[in-house]
Protein backbone atom coordinates (compact mmCIF):
# COMPACT_ATOMS: atom_id res chain seq x y z
CA UNK A 1 0.00 0.00 0.00
CA UNK A 2 1.18 3.43 -0.93
CA UNK A 3 2.39 5.54 1.74
CA UNK A 4 0.45 8.54 3.14
CA UNK A 5 1.59 12.06 2.66
CA UNK A 6 0.04 15.03 4.53
CA UNK A 7 -0.14 18.30 2.41
CA UNK A 8 -0.37 21.34 4.67
CA UNK A 9 -0.64 24.79 2.65
CA UNK A 10 -3.30 27.64 2.64
CA UNK A 11 -2.80 28.22 -0.90
CA UNK A 12 -5.08 26.40 -3.21
CA UNK A 13 -3.31 26.84 -5.94
CA UNK A 14 -0.19 25.51 -5.13
CA UNK A 15 -2.48 22.66 -2.73
CA UNK A 16 -3.89 21.76 -5.89
CA UNK A 17 -0.46 21.24 -7.55
CA UNK A 18 0.85 19.22 -4.98
CA UNK A 19 -1.65 17.31 -4.70
CA UNK A 20 -1.52 16.27 -8.52
CA UNK A 21 2.43 16.20 -8.20
CA UNK A 22 1.98 13.32 -4.76
CA UNK A 23 -0.31 11.43 -6.93
CA UNK A 24 1.79 11.26 -9.83
CA UNK A 25 4.84 9.60 -7.79
CA UNK A 26 2.46 6.95 -6.65
CA UNK A 27 1.73 8.11 -2.66
CA UNK A 28 -1.33 9.11 -1.24
CA UNK A 29 -2.22 11.89 0.26
CA UNK A 30 -4.03 14.05 2.94
CA UNK A 31 -4.68 17.77 2.89
CA UNK A 32 -5.13 20.48 5.69
CA UNK A 33 -5.91 24.42 5.22
CA UNK A 34 -4.02 25.39 8.07
CA UNK A 35 -1.68 25.07 10.78
CA UNK A 36 -4.07 24.75 13.56
CA UNK A 37 -5.70 21.64 11.84
CA UNK A 38 -2.57 20.14 10.53
CA UNK A 39 -1.11 20.29 14.19
CA UNK A 40 -4.27 17.85 15.63
CA UNK A 41 -3.94 15.74 13.07
CA UNK A 42 -0.03 15.35 13.69
CA UNK A 43 -0.55 14.84 18.24
CA UNK A 44 -4.01 13.47 17.71
CA UNK A 45 -4.71 9.54 17.54
CA UNK A 46 -4.69 9.78 13.85
CA UNK A 47 -0.73 10.44 13.84
CA UNK A 48 0.36 6.96 12.76
CA UNK A 49 -1.48 7.19 9.78
CA UNK A 50 1.00 10.11 8.18
CA UNK A 51 4.50 9.14 6.55
CA UNK A 52 5.85 12.36 5.56
CA UNK A 53 4.67 16.07 5.69
CA UNK A 54 5.42 18.95 3.29
CA UNK A 55 4.49 21.89 5.12
CA UNK A 56 4.31 25.46 3.94
CA UNK A 57 6.10 28.02 6.67
CA UNK A 58 4.06 31.19 6.14
CA UNK A 59 0.64 30.66 6.74
CA UNK A 60 -2.03 32.76 8.88
CA UNK A 61 -3.04 32.00 12.51
CA UNK A 62 -0.77 29.21 12.77
CA UNK A 63 2.65 29.38 11.22
CA UNK A 64 4.69 26.00 10.40
CA UNK A 65 7.06 27.26 12.63
CA UNK A 66 4.47 26.19 15.45
CA UNK A 67 3.18 22.99 13.35
CA UNK A 68 6.98 21.99 13.75
CA UNK A 69 7.04 22.85 17.00
CA UNK A 70 4.22 21.32 18.49
CA UNK A 71 4.91 17.75 16.19
CA UNK A 72 8.01 17.10 17.79
CA UNK A 73 7.34 18.09 21.46
CA UNK A 74 4.29 15.25 20.60
CA UNK A 75 7.06 12.89 19.93
CA UNK A 76 6.52 12.99 16.93
CA UNK A 77 8.95 11.97 14.74
CA UNK A 78 7.35 11.88 10.94
CA UNK A 79 9.44 13.59 8.61
CA UNK A 80 8.94 17.11 7.12
CA UNK A 81 9.51 18.77 4.30
CA UNK A 82 9.60 22.69 4.42
CA UNK A 83 8.45 25.26 1.39
CA UNK A 84 8.44 28.69 1.59
CA UNK A 85 8.53 31.29 -0.90
CA UNK A 86 11.09 33.12 1.10
CA UNK A 87 14.32 30.75 0.42
CA UNK A 88 16.78 32.98 2.60
CA UNK A 89 19.63 31.27 4.66
CA UNK A 90 18.43 32.37 7.80
CA UNK A 91 14.52 30.98 7.30
CA UNK A 92 16.52 27.03 6.24
CA UNK A 93 18.10 27.37 9.49
CA UNK A 94 15.54 27.92 11.75
CA UNK A 95 13.44 25.12 9.53
CA UNK A 96 16.13 22.62 10.22
CA UNK A 97 16.58 23.35 14.28
CA UNK A 98 12.53 23.13 14.27
CA UNK A 99 12.86 20.02 13.10
CA UNK A 100 12.79 19.46 9.93
CA UNK A 101 14.55 17.61 6.91
CA UNK A 102 14.68 19.29 3.74
CA UNK A 103 13.64 22.64 2.61
CA UNK A 104 12.71 23.56 -0.72
CA UNK A 105 11.35 26.91 -1.95
CA UNK A 106 8.24 27.81 -4.00
CA UNK A 107 7.95 26.87 -7.00
CA UNK A 108 9.18 23.82 -6.98
CA UNK A 109 10.26 21.29 -9.33
CA UNK A 110 8.45 18.01 -9.38
CA UNK A 111 11.73 16.51 -9.97
CA UNK A 112 13.17 17.69 -6.99
CA UNK A 113 10.34 16.94 -4.64
CA UNK A 114 10.09 13.36 -5.75
CA UNK A 115 13.53 12.62 -4.92
CA UNK A 116 13.22 14.70 -1.59
CA UNK A 117 10.31 12.36 -0.38
CA UNK A 118 11.81 9.30 -1.87
CA UNK A 119 14.78 9.85 0.01
CA UNK A 120 13.10 10.56 3.42
CA UNK A 121 10.43 8.07 3.59
CA UNK A 122 13.80 5.79 3.11
CA UNK A 123 15.89 7.28 5.68
CA UNK A 124 12.51 7.14 8.16
CA UNK A 125 12.01 3.50 7.59
CA UNK A 126 15.70 2.48 8.17
CA UNK A 127 15.81 4.86 11.40
CA UNK A 128 12.63 2.95 12.90
CA UNK A 129 14.11 -0.31 12.50
CA UNK A 130 18.02 0.70 13.09
CA UNK A 131 15.99 1.13 16.84
CA UNK A 132 13.68 -1.37 16.98
CA UNK A 133 16.94 -3.32 16.43
CA UNK A 134 19.04 -1.67 19.23
CA UNK A 135 15.51 -2.22 21.32
CA UNK A 136 15.40 -5.85 20.85
CA UNK A 137 19.22 -6.25 21.63
CA UNK A 138 19.22 -4.40 24.64
CA UNK A 139 16.21 -5.60 25.81
CA UNK A 140 13.70 -2.76 25.58
CA UNK A 141 11.91 -3.24 22.73
CA UNK A 142 8.21 -2.11 23.26
CA UNK A 143 4.86 -2.85 21.98
CA UNK A 144 5.35 0.81 20.06
CA UNK A 145 7.80 -0.65 18.13
CA UNK A 146 5.73 -4.00 16.99
CA UNK A 147 4.69 -3.03 13.25
CA UNK A 148 0.51 -3.65 12.75
CA UNK A 149 -2.77 -2.06 12.70
CA UNK A 150 -5.52 -4.44 12.90
CA UNK A 151 -7.68 -5.43 15.65
CA UNK A 152 -6.95 -8.54 16.56
CA UNK A 153 -3.41 -7.66 17.29
CA UNK A 154 -4.73 -4.49 19.13
CA UNK A 155 -6.43 -6.61 21.84
CA UNK A 156 -3.32 -8.43 21.78
CA UNK A 157 -1.13 -5.86 22.42
CA UNK A 158 -3.42 -4.52 25.24
CA UNK A 159 -3.74 -7.71 27.25
CA UNK A 160 0.38 -7.63 26.66
CA UNK A 161 0.58 -4.05 28.32
CA UNK A 162 -1.56 -5.19 31.10
CA UNK A 163 0.18 -8.23 31.82
CA UNK A 164 3.69 -6.38 31.61
CA UNK A 165 2.85 -4.48 34.61
CA UNK A 166 2.84 -7.29 37.00
CA UNK A 167 5.20 -10.64 37.43
CA UNK A 168 2.13 -13.07 36.38
CA UNK A 169 3.16 -15.78 34.00
CA UNK A 170 2.22 -15.70 30.63
CA UNK A 171 1.64 -18.60 28.04
CA UNK A 172 1.76 -16.87 24.33
CA UNK A 173 -0.09 -19.61 22.28
CA UNK A 174 0.33 -19.01 18.01
CA UNK A 175 1.35 -21.03 14.76
CA UNK A 176 4.91 -20.51 14.60
CA UNK A 177 6.10 -17.77 12.59
CA UNK A 178 3.42 -15.34 14.06
CA UNK A 179 6.10 -13.35 16.30
CA UNK A 180 5.56 -15.04 19.78
CA UNK A 181 8.96 -14.08 20.64
CA UNK A 182 8.61 -10.61 19.81
CA UNK A 183 5.70 -10.42 21.94
CA UNK A 184 7.65 -11.91 24.59
CA UNK A 185 10.28 -9.29 24.18
CA UNK A 186 7.65 -6.64 24.20
CA UNK A 187 6.22 -7.56 27.76
CA UNK A 188 10.13 -7.46 28.96
CA UNK A 189 10.91 -4.39 27.45
CA UNK A 190 7.40 -2.77 29.10
CA UNK A 191 8.30 -4.19 32.34
CA UNK A 192 10.27 -3.01 35.74
CA UNK A 193 12.65 -5.52 34.23
CA UNK A 194 13.74 -3.87 30.88
CA UNK A 195 17.35 -3.79 30.19
CA UNK A 196 17.66 -7.20 32.39
CA UNK A 197 18.67 -10.66 31.30
CA UNK A 198 16.00 -12.32 28.65
CA UNK A 199 17.31 -15.86 28.03
CA UNK A 200 15.19 -17.55 25.29
CA UNK A 201 15.20 -21.12 25.44
CA UNK A 202 14.19 -23.37 22.66
CA UNK A 203 12.64 -26.54 24.26
CA UNK A 204 11.78 -28.62 20.72
CA UNK A 205 15.74 -28.39 19.72
CA UNK A 206 17.42 -29.68 23.21
CA UNK A 207 17.80 -33.71 23.51
CA UNK A 208 15.59 -35.12 26.27
CA UNK A 209 19.17 -36.08 28.13
CA UNK A 210 20.15 -32.40 28.26
CA UNK A 211 17.36 -30.29 28.79
CA UNK A 212 17.78 -30.19 32.80
CA UNK A 213 21.26 -29.52 32.99
CA UNK A 214 20.86 -26.52 30.43
CA UNK A 215 17.75 -25.17 32.13
CA UNK A 216 18.54 -25.64 35.83
CA UNK A 217 22.43 -26.55 35.50
CA UNK A 218 25.05 -28.67 37.05
CA UNK A 219 27.97 -29.08 39.35
CA UNK A 220 31.27 -30.44 38.52
CA UNK A 221 31.47 -34.12 38.53
CA UNK A 222 27.33 -34.44 38.22
CA UNK A 223 27.71 -37.30 35.42
CA UNK A 224 29.68 -38.61 33.07
CA UNK A 225 31.20 -35.28 30.88
CA UNK A 226 30.42 -32.75 33.72
CA UNK A 227 34.02 -31.67 33.48
CA UNK A 228 33.01 -27.82 34.65
CA UNK A 229 30.35 -26.83 36.84
CA UNK A 230 27.40 -25.18 34.44
CA UNK A 231 25.02 -22.10 35.22
CA UNK A 232 21.13 -23.31 34.17
CA UNK A 233 19.00 -20.98 31.98
CA UNK A 234 17.09 -20.14 35.31
CA UNK A 235 20.44 -18.30 37.35
CA UNK A 236 21.70 -16.81 33.64
CA UNK A 237 18.13 -14.98 33.66
CA UNK A 238 18.48 -13.82 37.58
CA UNK A 239 16.43 -10.57 38.02
CA UNK A 240 15.17 -10.60 34.17
CA UNK A 241 12.86 -13.06 32.28
CA UNK A 242 12.97 -16.78 30.82
CA UNK A 243 11.31 -17.19 27.44
CA UNK A 244 10.48 -20.80 26.84
CA UNK A 245 9.31 -21.53 23.70
CA UNK A 246 7.97 -24.90 22.53
CA UNK A 247 7.27 -25.31 26.29
CA UNK A 248 5.38 -28.46 24.94
CA UNK A 249 8.70 -30.62 24.39
CA UNK A 250 9.88 -30.62 28.42
CA UNK A 251 10.11 -34.31 29.53
CA UNK A 252 7.77 -35.08 31.86
CA UNK A 253 10.59 -35.74 34.09
CA UNK A 254 12.01 -32.25 33.95
CA UNK A 255 8.59 -30.82 34.35
CA UNK A 256 8.54 -31.69 37.63
CA UNK A 257 11.58 -29.79 38.68
CA UNK A 258 10.06 -26.56 36.52
CA UNK A 259 6.65 -27.13 38.72
CA UNK A 260 8.83 -26.28 41.75
CA UNK A 261 11.43 -23.29 40.41
CA UNK A 262 8.10 -21.62 39.38
CA UNK A 263 6.71 -22.69 43.23
CA UNK A 264 9.07 -22.20 45.41
CA UNK A 265 11.59 -19.55 43.12
CA UNK A 266 14.59 -22.03 43.30
CA UNK A 267 16.24 -24.81 41.28
CA UNK A 268 18.46 -27.51 41.84
CA UNK A 269 21.06 -27.94 40.05
CA UNK A 270 22.00 -31.52 38.84
CA UNK A 271 24.45 -32.99 41.20
CA UNK A 272 23.88 -30.11 43.97
CA UNK A 273 23.64 -30.01 47.51
CA UNK A 274 21.02 -27.59 47.84
CA UNK A 275 18.85 -25.53 46.59
CA UNK A 276 19.73 -22.03 44.55
CA UNK A 277 17.36 -19.14 45.16
CA UNK A 278 16.09 -17.88 41.81
CA UNK A 279 14.78 -14.20 40.57
CA UNK A 280 12.93 -14.41 37.09
CA UNK A 281 9.85 -13.67 35.19
CA UNK A 282 8.42 -16.96 33.00
CA UNK A 283 6.88 -16.16 29.45
CA UNK A 284 5.98 -19.70 27.87
CA UNK A 285 4.87 -20.25 24.19
CA UNK A 286 4.00 -23.22 21.99
CA UNK A 287 2.64 -23.94 18.44
CA UNK A 288 -0.09 -26.43 19.88
CA UNK A 289 -3.10 -27.03 22.65
CA UNK A 290 -1.31 -27.95 25.48
CA UNK A 291 -4.77 -28.87 27.13
CA UNK A 292 -4.86 -31.54 24.63
CA UNK A 293 -1.50 -32.73 25.45
CA UNK A 294 -2.59 -33.18 29.17
CA UNK A 295 -5.22 -34.73 28.38
CA UNK A 296 -2.85 -37.05 26.11
CA UNK A 297 -0.64 -37.50 29.27
CA UNK A 298 1.94 -36.01 27.80
CA UNK A 299 1.98 -32.38 30.00
CA UNK A 300 1.42 -32.20 33.61
CA UNK A 301 -1.86 -30.96 34.86
CA UNK A 302 -0.69 -28.81 37.52
CA UNK A 303 1.95 -27.26 35.64
CA UNK A 304 -0.33 -26.45 33.08
CA UNK A 305 -2.09 -23.67 35.06
CA UNK A 306 0.94 -22.59 36.51
CA UNK A 307 2.10 -21.69 33.09
CA UNK A 308 -1.56 -20.53 31.88
CA UNK A 309 -1.96 -17.91 33.92
CA UNK A 310 -2.55 -15.09 31.34
CA UNK A 311 -2.93 -16.76 27.97
CA UNK A 312 -2.39 -14.68 25.18
CA UNK A 313 -3.03 -15.88 21.61
CA UNK A 314 -2.10 -14.50 18.72
CA UNK A 315 -3.55 -15.03 15.49
CA UNK A 316 -2.01 -15.55 12.30
CA UNK A 317 -1.38 -13.34 9.21
CA UNK A 318 -4.64 -14.65 7.45
CA UNK A 319 -6.71 -13.53 10.12
CA UNK A 320 -5.33 -9.75 9.96
CA UNK A 321 -4.81 -9.33 6.39
CA UNK A 322 -4.87 -5.71 7.04
CA UNK A 323 -0.87 -6.18 8.84
CA UNK A 324 0.24 -7.84 5.37
CA UNK A 325 0.66 -3.89 3.55
CA UNK A 326 2.27 -2.54 6.37
CA UNK A 327 4.66 -5.49 6.93
CA UNK A 328 5.58 -5.74 3.03
CA UNK A 329 6.18 -2.21 3.26
CA UNK A 330 8.70 -2.63 6.29
CA UNK A 331 10.11 -5.37 5.17
CA UNK A 332 10.83 -3.73 1.34
CA UNK A 333 12.41 -0.77 2.82
CA UNK A 334 15.18 -2.69 5.16
CA UNK A 335 15.65 -5.49 2.61
CA UNK A 336 16.09 -2.53 -0.47
CA UNK A 337 18.80 -0.76 1.97
CA UNK A 338 20.03 -4.32 2.58
CA UNK A 339 20.53 -5.24 -0.78
CA UNK A 340 21.58 -2.01 -2.03
CA UNK A 341 18.92 -1.14 -4.67
CA UNK A 342 17.48 1.86 -3.04
CA UNK A 343 15.41 2.02 -6.90
CA UNK A 344 13.24 -0.14 -5.26
CA UNK A 345 10.77 1.78 -3.17
CA UNK A 346 7.41 0.70 -3.49
CA UNK A 347 5.08 -2.12 -4.56
CA UNK A 348 2.02 -2.04 -6.45
CA UNK A 349 -1.43 -2.00 -5.73
CA UNK A 350 -2.53 -5.54 -7.69
CA UNK A 351 0.85 -7.18 -6.28
CA UNK A 352 -0.47 -6.56 -2.62
CA UNK A 353 -4.11 -7.72 -3.22
CA UNK A 354 -2.19 -10.71 -4.23
CA UNK A 355 -0.37 -11.37 -1.11
CA UNK A 356 -3.56 -10.47 0.70
CA UNK A 357 -5.41 -13.09 -1.34
CA UNK A 358 -2.85 -15.94 0.16
CA UNK A 359 -2.86 -17.95 3.08
CA UNK A 360 0.66 -17.17 4.54
CA UNK A 361 0.55 -21.21 6.47
CA UNK A 362 4.41 -20.02 7.54
CA UNK A 363 2.93 -16.30 8.87
CA UNK A 364 5.36 -13.79 9.19
CA UNK A 365 8.12 -15.65 8.54
CA UNK A 366 7.21 -16.76 5.68
CA UNK A 367 6.21 -12.58 4.66
CA UNK A 368 9.16 -11.94 5.45
CA UNK A 369 11.48 -14.34 3.24
CA UNK A 370 8.96 -13.79 0.52
CA UNK A 371 9.40 -10.01 0.55
CA UNK A 372 13.42 -10.33 0.69
CA UNK A 373 13.18 -12.70 -2.26
CA UNK A 374 11.57 -10.36 -4.26
CA UNK A 375 13.86 -7.68 -3.52
CA UNK A 376 16.61 -9.21 -4.78
CA UNK A 377 14.62 -10.50 -8.44
CA UNK A 378 13.37 -7.03 -8.33
CA UNK A 379 14.93 -4.86 -11.69
CA UNK A 380 12.14 -2.34 -11.37
CA UNK A 381 11.47 0.60 -9.15
CA UNK A 382 8.18 -1.19 -7.53
CA UNK A 383 7.61 -4.84 -6.72
CA UNK A 384 5.04 -6.76 -8.93
CA UNK A 385 3.68 -9.63 -9.19
CA UNK A 386 6.26 -11.21 -11.14
CA UNK A 387 8.65 -11.15 -8.28
CA UNK A 388 6.61 -13.45 -6.40
CA UNK A 389 6.18 -16.20 -8.72
CA UNK A 390 5.73 -19.04 -6.18
CA UNK A 391 2.62 -16.84 -4.21
CA UNK A 392 1.36 -15.72 -7.91
CA UNK A 393 1.12 -19.91 -8.89
CA UNK A 394 0.01 -20.62 -5.03
CA UNK A 395 -3.06 -17.86 -5.49
CA UNK A 396 -3.85 -18.75 -9.24
CA UNK A 397 -6.67 -21.22 -10.18
CA UNK A 398 -6.45 -24.61 -8.89
CA UNK A 399 -5.36 -27.17 -11.89
CA UNK A 400 -6.78 -30.71 -12.14
CA UNK A 401 -4.37 -33.31 -13.24
CA UNK A 402 -5.49 -37.06 -14.38
CA UNK A 403 -5.42 -40.40 -11.72
CA UNK A 404 -3.63 -43.53 -12.69
CA UNK A 405 -6.17 -45.63 -14.82
CA UNK A 406 -8.24 -48.91 -12.62
CA UNK A 407 -9.20 -51.52 -14.14
CA UNK A 408 -9.11 -50.18 -17.65
CA UNK A 409 -11.36 -47.23 -17.21
CA UNK A 410 -10.93 -43.82 -17.58
CA UNK A 411 -11.14 -41.41 -15.24
CA UNK A 412 -10.18 -38.17 -13.29
CA UNK A 413 -10.78 -35.87 -10.44
CA UNK A 414 -9.42 -33.16 -8.94
CA UNK A 415 -5.54 -34.15 -7.63
CA UNK A 416 -5.02 -34.35 -4.09
CA UNK A 417 -2.38 -31.93 -4.30
CA UNK A 418 -4.39 -29.05 -5.89
CA UNK A 419 -6.32 -26.59 -3.61
CA UNK A 420 -6.40 -22.61 -3.54
CA UNK A 421 -3.78 -22.65 -1.08
CA UNK A 422 -1.38 -25.03 -2.41
CA UNK A 423 -0.66 -26.64 -5.84
CA UNK A 424 1.41 -29.26 -7.08
CA UNK A 425 5.29 -28.48 -6.89
CA UNK A 426 7.30 -29.35 -9.93
CA UNK A 427 8.22 -33.03 -7.94
CA UNK A 428 4.91 -33.64 -7.11
CA UNK A 429 4.16 -33.29 -11.19
CA UNK A 430 6.61 -35.67 -11.93
CA UNK A 431 5.78 -38.47 -9.05
CA UNK A 432 1.91 -38.05 -11.18
CA UNK A 433 3.59 -38.29 -14.34
CA UNK A 434 5.57 -41.65 -13.44
CA UNK A 435 2.45 -42.64 -11.75
CA UNK A 436 0.72 -42.37 -14.99
CA UNK A 437 3.18 -44.41 -16.57
CA UNK A 438 3.94 -47.08 -14.69
CA UNK A 439 -0.10 -47.78 -14.52
CA UNK A 440 -2.01 -48.99 -11.34
CA UNK A 441 -0.33 -52.70 -11.60
CA UNK A 442 3.29 -51.36 -10.81
CA UNK A 443 1.99 -48.71 -8.45
CA UNK A 444 -0.12 -50.69 -5.84
CA UNK A 445 2.85 -53.50 -6.16
CA UNK A 446 3.56 -54.36 -2.06
CA UNK A 447 7.29 -54.70 -2.61
CA UNK A 448 8.32 -51.53 -5.11
CA UNK A 449 5.66 -48.35 -4.65
CA UNK A 450 6.73 -45.55 -6.56
CA UNK A 451 8.33 -43.18 -3.62
CA UNK A 452 5.85 -41.38 -1.52
CA UNK A 453 3.16 -43.93 -1.79
CA UNK A 454 3.67 -46.35 1.37
CA UNK A 455 2.20 -49.84 1.28
CA UNK A 456 -0.42 -51.32 3.62
CA UNK A 457 0.24 -54.83 3.57
CA UNK A 458 3.37 -57.12 4.40
CA UNK A 459 4.91 -59.56 1.92
CA UNK A 460 2.41 -62.31 2.95
CA UNK A 461 -0.30 -60.21 2.29
CA UNK A 462 -1.02 -59.12 6.17
CA UNK A 463 -1.88 -55.58 7.18
CA UNK A 464 1.60 -53.81 8.58
CA UNK A 465 2.34 -53.01 12.34
CA UNK A 466 2.02 -49.46 12.70
CA UNK A 467 5.60 -49.53 13.87
CA UNK A 468 6.97 -50.32 10.79
CA UNK A 469 4.77 -47.91 8.96
CA UNK A 470 5.80 -45.20 11.84
CA UNK A 471 9.21 -45.87 10.53
CA UNK A 472 9.05 -45.84 6.95
CA UNK A 473 7.25 -42.48 7.10
CA UNK A 474 9.97 -40.80 9.48
CA UNK A 475 12.54 -42.55 6.24
CA UNK A 476 10.35 -40.64 3.41
CA UNK A 477 10.37 -37.33 5.55
CA UNK A 478 14.05 -37.50 5.99
CA UNK A 479 14.81 -37.89 2.90
CA UNK A 480 12.16 -35.72 1.28
CA UNK A 481 13.02 -32.52 3.41
CA UNK A 482 17.24 -33.37 2.74
CA UNK A 483 17.41 -34.16 6.52
CA UNK A 484 16.47 -30.92 7.91
CA UNK A 485 15.05 -32.45 10.70
CA UNK A 486 13.59 -29.50 12.46
CA UNK A 487 11.33 -29.29 8.93
CA UNK A 488 10.81 -33.39 9.32
CA UNK A 489 9.74 -32.74 12.91
CA UNK A 490 7.17 -29.78 11.73
CA UNK A 491 5.94 -31.45 8.83
CA UNK A 492 5.02 -35.01 10.60
CA UNK A 493 3.68 -32.97 13.81
CA UNK A 494 5.73 -33.89 16.19
CA UNK A 495 8.58 -32.05 18.43
CA UNK A 496 12.93 -32.53 17.34
CA UNK A 497 13.21 -34.50 20.65
CA UNK A 498 10.94 -36.64 19.77
CA UNK A 499 12.01 -37.08 16.49
CA UNK A 500 15.32 -38.24 17.62
CA UNK A 501 13.96 -40.48 20.33
CA UNK A 502 12.53 -42.43 17.01
CA UNK A 503 15.10 -42.41 15.06
CA UNK A 504 17.55 -44.36 18.01
CA UNK A 505 14.26 -46.00 18.51
CA UNK A 506 14.35 -47.39 15.08
CA UNK A 507 17.83 -47.16 14.22
CA UNK A 508 17.94 -44.58 11.94
CA UNK A 509 20.66 -42.92 13.45
CA UNK A 510 23.73 -44.10 11.36
CA UNK A 511 21.77 -43.23 7.80
CA UNK A 512 23.02 -41.34 5.62
CA UNK A 513 19.74 -39.02 5.78
CA UNK A 514 20.27 -38.87 9.61
CA UNK A 515 23.99 -38.11 9.64
CA UNK A 516 23.19 -35.08 7.18
CA UNK A 517 21.02 -33.95 9.42
CA UNK A 518 23.13 -34.02 12.51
Amino acid sequence: MAQRILIVDDDPVHRRLLEEAVKRFGYRFKCSVDGREAIEILTGKAHSEIDLVILDLMMPRVDGFQVLKETRAARNAVPVIVQTANGNIETVIEAMRAGAQDFVVKPSRPERLQVSIANLLKVATLEGEITRIHKHTEGTLTFDNIVTCSEQMDRVLRLGKKAASSNIPILIEGEPGVGKELIARAIQGSSERRSRPFVTVNCGAIPDHQVESILFGHEKGAFTGAVDRHIGKFQEASGGTVFLDDVGEIPLEVQVKLLRALQEGEVDPVGARKPIKVDFRLISATNRRLIDQVKEGRFREDLYYRLNVCPIWVPPLRDRVEDISELTRHFLARFAAEESKPYVAGITSNTVDMLKSYDWPGNIRQLENAVFRAVVLCDGPSLTCDDFPQIAQATAKPMSYAVAPYAGKKESQTDVYSSPLRVASKWEEQQDERFLQIGAASAFDAQQPPFGYMRSFDGEGHVRTLISAEEEMIRTAISHYGGRMTEVARRLGIGRSTLYRKLKEYGLEETPESKTAH
